[in-house]
C-alpha cells in the first residue's frame, strides 16, 4: 500500500486522540518518561513538520524540539501536509535529506512515530487506540526490521516482555521497550 494512505489512516486515527487532549492533561506523564504530555506533542508535531521537508528531500533539523503554542490547530493541518508531501511522485524514492537513508525508510519512521505516539498520547490521557489494521502490520514490520538501530540512536529502549495475554498493539509497544501496559 502507498506510504501516503498509510499515513492519511495513522493520521485518521490519530486525530481525535489529540482532539480529545485538554489543558488538564498537558502537564501529565507519558509511556515515554523524558515527556509530559505537552513535550511530547511538541515533539509529535515537529517530527510531523521535519518529515514533510524529508519527503522533499530538504534538510531537517532535530537539533531543538519548538514549542507549539497553536498545536491543536497546527496538527490536523501540518499532518495533512505530511500525507501530502508523501504523496507527491517520486517522494518515497531514493534518499531523503539529511537522514541520508532511503526514502522509503524514513516516511516508515514518520508513520511509527505518528502511530507510536498516538498511542501514548491516548495512554497518558486515558483515551482508547487501536491503529488501522493495515497500518499496525507496516508498523510492526518497521519495528521489526529498524528495532536494533533504533535501540542504537536510543529512540527505542530495549524491548521488555509483554504479557501472555497482551494484545497485539501491546506486544509491539514491549518491543520498541515501552511497558505494555503502562497507566499514569
Amino acid at each position: 500500500m502507498k506510504l501516503s494512505v498509510l499515513l492519511d489512516r495513522a493520521r485518521d486515527h490519530a486525530l481525535p486522540v489529540i482532539a480529545n487532549i485538554g489543558d488538564d492533561d498537558l502537564t501529565k506523564p507519558t509511556p515515554c518518561a523524558d515527556y509530559d504530555v505537552r513535550a511530547l506533542l511538541d515533539h509529535l508535531l515537529h517530527v510531523v513538520v521535519e518529515f514533510q521537508k524529508l519527503a522533499v528531500k530538504q534538510d531537517a533539523d532535530f537539533s531543538h524540539t519548538p514549542n507549539y503554542p497553536a498545536w491543536r490547530a497546527q496538527f490536523p493541518s501540518e499532518t495533512a501536509k505530511l500525507v501530502e508531501a508523501w504523496g507527491q511522485p517520486g517522494a518515497d524514492e531514493g534518499v531523503a535529506g539529511s537522514m541520508n537513508m532511503p526514502a522509503q525508510t524514513v516516511g516508515g519512521m514518520a508513520l511509527l512515530d505518528l502511530t507510536i505516539h498516538a498511542s501514548d498520547l491516548a495512554q497518558a490521557t486515558g483515551q482508547d487506540f487501536e491503529p488501522d489494521p493495515e497500518v499496525f502490520a507496516e508498523v510492526e514490520k518497521l519495528v521489526e526490521q529498524m528495532g536494533p538501530m533504533a535501540v542504537e540512536w536510543n529512540v527505542f529502549k530495549a524491548a521488555v516482555d509483554a504479557p501472555a495475554d497482551a494484545s497485539p498493539m501491546q506486544r509491539l509497544l514491549a518491543r520498541t521497550g515501552r511497558d505494555p501496559r503502562w497507566s499514569a
